[in-house]
């Protein structure tokens, strides 16, 4: 593929953006035997267990492919379902003792490679950088999937 030199406009470099940080994501996540939606739903976990409903808003998948994902993840012993103490009949998610220390250190090591991809930013462009991009997720209601 050609590589296309000169000034860009918001949408391609936003494209070209989100290509570059899934494409650090994916290589991150392989190399903890992880697929990137695994490691997602790992990072999102770390907070707290969620429901399946919230579980699906926040990684943007239909019921039918987060029930996979789950399934998939729990085979692994990453994750377990458990009963949700405010409703009987609804399940949460959560880690398991060896799907937090896997997804702690998924996290930090995914955290490195992407501070590494504006190295040759100053300071102050990268503080611009992260005041913007900060501001374009919480404009549009990004859910929190990815945390400090």
């Amino acid at each position: 593929m050609g590589k296309a030199d000169g000034p860009m406009g918001v949408a391609t470099a936003l494209v070209r953006s989100a290509f570059l940080v899934n494409a650090v994501y994916a290589e991150c996540s392989r190399e903890y035997g992880l697929t990137a939606q695994q490691g997602q739903l790992l990072c999102v976990l770390m907070a707290q267990p969620y429901g399946m409903s919230e579980l699906g808003a926040a990684l943007g998948l239909a019921k039918s492919s987060l029930t996979g994902l789950v399934d998939r993840t729990a085979r692994r012993g990453l994750v377990r379902r458990e009963p949700d103490p405010m409703d009987g009949r609804a399940i949460r998610v959560a880690l398991t003792d060896e799907g937090g220390a896997l997804v702690e250190e998924f996290y930090a090591a995914t955290c490195r490679r992407m501070d590494e991809l504006p190295l040759g930013f100053s300071e102050a462009e990268r503080q611009q950088l992260v005041q913007l991009l900060g501001r374009l997720v919480l404009d549009n209601e990004v859910p929190v999937v990815f945390a400090d």
